[in-house]
């Protein structure tokens, strides 16, 4: 268990510059928990005894809208930190943490955390700058919910998923997970019966693929040009 947490540690950038002791070190503190589709990791408010890193499966970050609806936040793939910020500050857990496919996570307590960040702020450091990129990102999600179509949404939205995690095949670039229409219609605020809708619409005309229900993107121009076009 040890080699793979230090392996899923090396794997993030808010770990990987830290001496291989403190990495072992930390590894051997680890806990590995598989954690099954639609489960919670940790809820909202929840006391912050945890970071985590996701092993292998993909964990969503949500907050509870007014309507009682699910916002997605991020989607986060192997290798990523999250309730690190949470951790560091000793407050709750701002959102909760959901499996969105069966998956494996990485726990370190929280006290073993801020004392290696004692030792090494460079760990801070690179916490505060994955917050800036993943607080840019949201800001774009917020502000696409306000003023994009639907289209262009869902279009911005897999073409950001496949920058992160994309694959090349010779067709085009695919996600190496399945991501369902329900999961791309949460992280864009839609619906799934409209997300269904689009999506069999490009698949028709031959913006993407369905390859064993891994979406295939075979002409991301076309679909950067509908995520740009807001006037539609």
């Amino acid at each position: 268990m040890a080699a793979v947490a230090a392996a899923v540690l090396r794997a993030s950038p808010v770990f990987a510059g830290l001496p291989v002791r403190e990495v072992e070190a930390l590894a051997a503190l680890a806990v590995e928990e598989p954690v099954r589709a639609r489960d919670y990791v940790f809820m909202e408010g929840d006391p912050a005894h945890s970071l985590y890193l996701v092993k292998s499966g993909h964990v969503r970050i949500v907050r509870q809208g007014r309507a009682g609806r699910d916002v997605v936040l991020e989607l986060l793939g192997p290798g990523e930190v999250f309730g690190g910020v949470a951790v560091m500050e000793q407050r709750p857990y701002p959102a909760s943490a959901q499996a969105s496919e069966p998956s494996a996570v990485v726990k370190i307590s929280a006290e073993a955390v801020r004392a290696l960040a004692a030792r090494h702020p460079s760990i801070i450091r690179e916490m505060a700058l994955m917050m800036g990129r993943r607080l840019r990102s949201a800001h774009d999600s917020v502000k696409a919910l306000a003023v994009d179509p639907v289209e262009a949404r869902l279009a911005a939205a897999l073409l950001r998923l496949v920058a992160r995690e994309g694959e090349r095949v010779p067709d085009g670039v695919t996600l190496g997970f399945h991501l369902t229409r329900q999961a791309l219609a949460d992280m864009t605020g839609t619906t799934v019966e409209t997300t269904i809708r689009v999506v069999s619409r490009w698949i028709k005309d031959g913006l993407v693929s369905d390859d064993e229900h891994r979406l295939v993107l075979r002409d991301t121009e076309a679909l950067r040009t509908l995520a740009e076009d807001v006037e539609r």
